[in-house]
Parts: structure tokens; C-alpha cells; sequence
């Protein structure tokens, strides 16, 4: 409270650009510890705008107008809020104090150690324990007679920023551990991430070698031909190094690098070449200021768009996780994954790959697993990514971003595959960067421990949960995990979009318009009932005449699509194989279609009626194309041209 200079300002005009409003607000505003405040003035509505002091990217105070002074305040979910304060006075003092209040010095300052939900001390505790690594490790078969846990990191010895609990493979012993250790970057060594079971070919990760020009290291060679010999279906393992090649080799002469084939004779090196973070940081700032641009043309929205860069750097994180799966599913080799240090790109492309490889990191539960163990418990830099303390701001880079958004661009091609919805992904992102809860304060697991994060805070996980309702996603169907247990997404430039839903929030047409999600959902709710009401009137009329109600099915015809060529977007070829056909809520009969002539005379005969006696019109209910296809999205062009210089990686 002692950095607030003016708790309360009246007669202040809020407009908040980003929704779209066009007239300003006028209300009262208040700074609190932990939040900005704005209340409406209107008695009827009162409405309240809160915003987390550390959501706040940057605060602007442009020169003031003859009116009033003003103040623009840039978010770190991209959501952008003007605020006129008629004395040019209140407006220096409320600019201090949110400049100071959104760049906190200290861990203790931050919102999640004086934020107390409505739990008990056992809560907390049993909340921490939600989302647990190590189940997810003894799902994958482990510990098993290829790889076992190891107690070499007990008490962060080896490596500081490696979670305690890591699995390697059997034939490594501890001196073979130790010098691999010594010899990679941070003190990185490969170690397990993901196990598949099918194929017994493994994800690891780990950071650079410190190879310089020259140098080798024996024990890191045969730590290496340990992970190759715990796959017994292959005699060589990748060796992804997801940089550009021009800056693993700049690297060299600080004597790190990569992998000599010649010193590793059982590996095969491939280079991805995903940007470094200065590089990522400055083409989302870039896209930012496409979406901000005040009615841009077409023109200038796809060169914005072009220019930024920001869909090549997604579609090459997305190109590092396809390789990876195709390799350990198709071919059964194992794949060793590192970057510079290991935390960043490293991160991105083994989750990506899990995710393609497993249908278990596309529910839920499983997302938040996913997070937890690949980003959180193997060290990624959350502080100091996004800005949570006070500090140098060229560590800050979206690096999670990209990682939601791959996740996003994978559900627009598998809407049918993952059990979230798009609202789940902002709520993540947005939690990353809010400080509410402790579950990404800090840059690794010893951090974490040290601050004693557990005693003093909550974990996000248990709210996101509890409120599932609105996070499910209404075309999930858990039996494609069977069908489609490896998904194999398009990678082509057209098949990337722009993610409307996180970079503008809120649809600009007036009244605002339901997303489909919500009208699925809407329908399956009403559709339910209906089908509830009509087992109730079947039971009554059972009980009424002694006898049990026969619904008579009714088949149509497919429609027949000679005229048009079948539209294909996914890496494969067309299925063969007849499709399922697609089931109708009210009748429980397969709905296909004929020709036109042919639907509307079978609907004047034969038409079913729905329990309300409602007609069912079968011309609207035609059957579509597959939902599990990629389908082309031409709306946004792919930044494929843009012209990043490469800079030395610095991770």
C-alpha cells in the first residue's frame, strides 16, 4: 500500500479497446494492493472492471489533452484499456504508482501469497497433489526393465533446475550419469520424458553439449548408446537440436555446440531450426500491433501479418513435434531433443510430440499432467519469461504461447480430438502470467521448494477443474483415442490461422454473436432433456397400457456427391473405408442424404417426428465432411517470408 499515491480518482472515463467499445465509461477508479478497480457510476449497472496489477505489460501516459489527461494501459493477455483522469495531477500520481505496483521487486509482493480462497489447510495441500508427474510416469509402464528411476538428482546435486525424480536408462550407471552431466550444458544430461509404449521408443531431452570445436566426453557417448540400447527395436536414435544450424555452430566458439557424428556413431543429427527467444519476442510484438491497428485494410493486416513472422515460428514448433512422434511411432526410433539449455524450445517440441503421440495429454486431466511435467518440473523460466518480477526484460519471451497456440492450431484441425476447448487454453494463458496462483511462480523445482510455495500458496490446477463445465469441449469423442491415437496434422503454411480468440478476446458485432462450442452445447443440454422427457412419457404409457413402446428406425439414402471433387487437407490420403454415419438426438437413426428430389418426397412420407412432435427436416441435417480432417482456412495468410536475422542463440 505505501507505493499507492492516490487510492481513489472520480470522474474518470475508462474505454476499453479491446472489447470493441467505442464511448467511454465514466466511473471512479481505485487502486488497491493487487488490483486496478473501475466501478461504473451508473446506478443500475454498477459495472466492475478488475484488473491484476500483474497482468499489466506497460503503462503509456501520452500527452495530455486539453480535456483531460489520459493513461493507456497494455495487458499481458493483449487487452488494451484508455483512461482519462481529468487532473493532470491524479494522472501523474495514478502512473507512478501503477508503474511501480506492475513491476514488483520481491516473490512476497506477488498476488498468489496474499491471495485465500475459501479452502482449509488440508485443501491446499491435498490441491498440490492434483496433478502428480510421477503417476503419469507409472502409466507409461515405469519403472520397467529399459529405464528406471534414478536417485543421482536427490536434492538437486547434479542439476539445480531438474525436478529430483528422473528416469534414465538401466544401463547408465552413476559414473556414467555424472561425467554426461558435467559434459552438457546447466548440467543437463539426457533424461525421460516420454515413454510409448507400443513402439518402446522414448522422447528424451536434455540442454547442448559443451563441445566447442573439438571436445568430447565419454561418458556423454555412452550415456547415448544407452538411451539408442533401451530401445531394443533400433541401432540409432535423433538427434533433434531444434535451433537453426547457423546458431548451434555460433555457439561453438563458446564452447558449447552440438553432437559430432563422428565422437556419436549411433546417432543421426537433425536440426529444426525454431528461433531463438529475442527473435519470438519481437514478432509477437509485432503481431500485436497488427491486432491494435485501428481499421486496417486487408492490405495492411496480411503485410502485418506477413511481417511479423509469428505463424512461421508456430508452424516450425509444430514441424519439431511431428518429426519427433512420426520417429518414435513410425519408425520406432527414439529421439534425444535439446535446444541451448533445454528449458525452452526443448519444452515446446517434446510436449508438442506427446501430445500427438498420446490421446491421454489431449483430455483434460491430462493437459494440466502435460504442463506439469514437461514445463514446470523440468525448469522452464517462468519468472523470468513473463515478467513476474522486476528484471531484465530481454529473458522475456512468449515460449508458452506458442506452445497453447501449436495446441490451439491442432484442435481447428482435430476438433473431435481434444476433450478442452479454446477457453481452457486462454485460461491457462492467462494464469501464466497472473501470479494468483504459485503453480508457475518460479523457474524450477529447487525454486519453487525454496519458497516454500506449497505452504503459502494454491495451485491453479484444482480451480480449472472445478470449473470444467465451461472448459469442455462438446465435439470431444473419447473413443477416437483408439482410432486416432497418433494424430497427424497438416503442417502446410494454409493450414494455419490467426487465433482470433486470444489476441481479440471479445467478438465486435453488437449484440455479441454465441461461438458454436456454446451452441453445441447448447443443443446437447436441450437435446438431453428431450430425450429424459421422452423415456418419462414412454414409462407412463407403459404403465398406462402394459405394453413397452417399439420406435420403428428409419433409413435414408446417402446423398450422392458426384458432382464434387472430395476436399482432403490431412497428410494422408483418403480413407477407403466406408464412414460412420452420423446419429440423430431425437431419433437415434443414422441421418445420411440423397438427392434433393429424393429427401423431399421421403420426408412427405416418411418423415419421423421428434417426441415433441416436432418434424425432423432432413434436407438441414445432410451429412459433412469428416470433422477429424484439416480443413484449408484462407483467411489469414502464412508469415513464411519474413526475414529474421540470426543472432547467436541466447537462450
Amino acid at each position: 500500500m505505501e507505493n499507492i499515491r492516490t487510492p481513489k480518482v472520480e470522474n474518470v472515463r475508462l474505454l476499453d479497446r479491446s472489447s470493441g467499445q467505442r464511448k467511454a465509461t465514466i466511473g471512479t477508479l481505485y487502486l488497491s494492493a493487487t488490483h486496478i478497480i473501475f466501478v461504473e457510476d451508473n446506478p443500475e449497472t454498477r459495472k466492475e472492471t478488475w484488473v491484476l496489477h500483474s497482468m499489466v505489460s506497460s503503462v503509456e501516459r501520452p500527452p495530455p489533452t486539453p480535456s483531460a489527461s489520459q493513461l493507456i494501459l497494455h495487458c499481458k493477455d493483449f487487452r488494451v484499456f484508455q483512461i482519462l483522469v481529468p487532473q493532470e495531477r491524479d494522472c501523474v500520481d495514478v502512473h507512478a504508482s501503477l508503474v511501480r505496483l506492475s513491476r514488483p521487486e520481491r516473490y512476497s509482493e506477488l498476488y498468489c501469497l496474499s491471495f485465500n480462497p475459501n479452502v482449509n489447510k488440508e485443501q491446499r495441500e491435498e490441491s498440490w497433489s492434483f496433478i502428480s508427474p510421477s503417476a503419469d510416469y507409472r502409466r507409461m509402464g515405469l519403472p520397467n526393465n529399459l529405464w528406471v528411476s534414478t536417485a543421482a538428482n536427490s536434492e538437486y546435486r547434479l542439476c539445480d533446475t531438474y525436478p529430483s525424480e528422473l528416469f534414465v536408462p538401466k544401463l547408465a550407471t552413476p559414473a556414467v550419469i555424472v561425467g554426461s552431466s558435467r559434459f552438457r550444458s546447466r548440467g543437463r544430461f539426457p533424461v525421460l520424458s516420454y515413454f510409448h509404449q507400443d513402439t518402446l521408443a522414448a522422447v528424451c531431452r536434455c540442454s547442448q553439449p559443451l563441445s566447442g570445436f573439438s571436445g568430447r566426453c565419454q561418458e556423454d557417448e555412452v550415456m547415448l548408446q544407452a538411451v539408442m540400447k533401451s530401445n531394443p527395436g533400433s541401432d540409432f536414435i535423433y538427434v533433434v537440436d531444434t535451433r537453426p544450424k547457423l546458431n548451434a555452430m555460433a555457439n561453438r566458439a563458446a564452447g558449447k555446440g552440438y553432437e559430432n557424428e563422428d565422437h556419436y556413431t549411433n546417432i543421426k543429427l537433425q536440426f529444426i531450426g525454431i528461433e531463438n527467444i529475442h527473435v519470438m519476442r519481437s514478432s509477437q510484438q509485432k503481431i500485436v500491433d497488427v491486432g491494435q491497428t485501428r481499421a486496417p485494410s486487408m492490405t495492411d493486416f496480411l503485410w502485418g501479418l506477413e511481417n511479423s513472422g509469428w505463424l512461421k515460428h508456430i508452424k516450425a514448433v509444430l514441424d519439431a513435434g511431428v518429426f519427433i512422434s512420426r520417429a518414435v511411432a513410425d519408425e520406432g526410433v527414439s529421439v534425444l531433443v535439446h535446444c541451448s539449455d533445454g528449458w525452452d524450445r526443448t519444452a515446446q517440441a517434446c510436449s508438442v510430440a506427446s501430445l500427438l503421440l498420446d490421446p491421454f495429454y489431449r483430455t483434460m486431466k491430462g493437459f494440466m499432467v502435460l504442463i506439469e511435467r514437461d514445463w514446470v518440473s523440468f525448469g522452464h523460466k517462468f519468472s523470468h519469461r513473463y515478467a513476474h518480477l522486476d528484471g531484465d526484460p530481454k529473458e522475456v519471451s512468449p515460449v508458452m504461447d506458442q506452445f497453447l497456440e501449436c495446441v490451439w492450431q491442432l484442435s481447428e484441425q482435430f476438433p473431435c480430438a481434444f476433450e478442452f476447448n479454446e477457453r481452457f487454453l486462454i485460461a491457462v494463458h492467462t494464469h501464466v502470467y497472473s501470479c494468483q496462483f504459485g503453480t508457475f511462480l518460479g523457474n524450477c523445482e529447487k525454486e519453487r521448494r525454496d519458497l516454500r510455495l506449497r505452504e503459502c500458496s494454491h495451485s491453479v490446477w484444482p480451480q480449472l477443474w472445478a470449473d470444467r463445465a465451461q472448459y469442455t469441449n462438446p465435439l470431444y469423442k473419447a473413443e477416437l483415442g483408439q482410432s486416432h491415437g497418433v494424430l497427424k496434422p497438416n503442417t502446410t503454411p494454409y493450414c494455419f490461422k490467426m487465433w482470433k480468440g486470444l489476441y481479440n478476446h471479445t467478438e465486435k458485432s453488437t449484440p455479441p454473436r454465441q461461438s458454436p462450442a456454446d451452441f453445441l452445447s447448447a443443443v446437447r443440454e436441450e437435446s438431453q432433456q428431450l430425450e429424459e422427457e421422452l423415456t418419462n412419457h414412454q414409462e407412463r404409457i407403459r404403465a398406462l397400457t402394459g405394453k413397452p413402446i417399439v420406435w420403428e428406425k428409419i433409413e435414408v439414402l446417402r446423398r450422392t456427391t458426384g458432382h464434387l471433387q472430395q476436399r482432403h487437407s490431412g497428410p494422408d490420403p483418403p480413407s477407403t473405408q466406408s464412414e460412420p454415419k452420423p446419429i440423430s438426438p431425437l431419433s437415434n437413426t443414422p441421418i445420411c442424404s440423397s438427392d434433393p428430389a429424393t429427401r423431399k418426397a421421403h420426408r412427405r412420407d416418411s418423415a419421423p417426428s421428434g417426441p415433441l412432435g416436432l418434424q425432423l427436416d432432413l434436407e438441414d441435417l445432410f451429412a459433412c465432411s469428416d470433422l477429424e480432417s484439416g480443413v484449408a482456412d484462407l483467411s489469414s495468410r502464412s508469415s513464411s517470408g519474413a526475414d529474421d536475422s540470426k543472432d547467436p542463440d541466447l537462450e
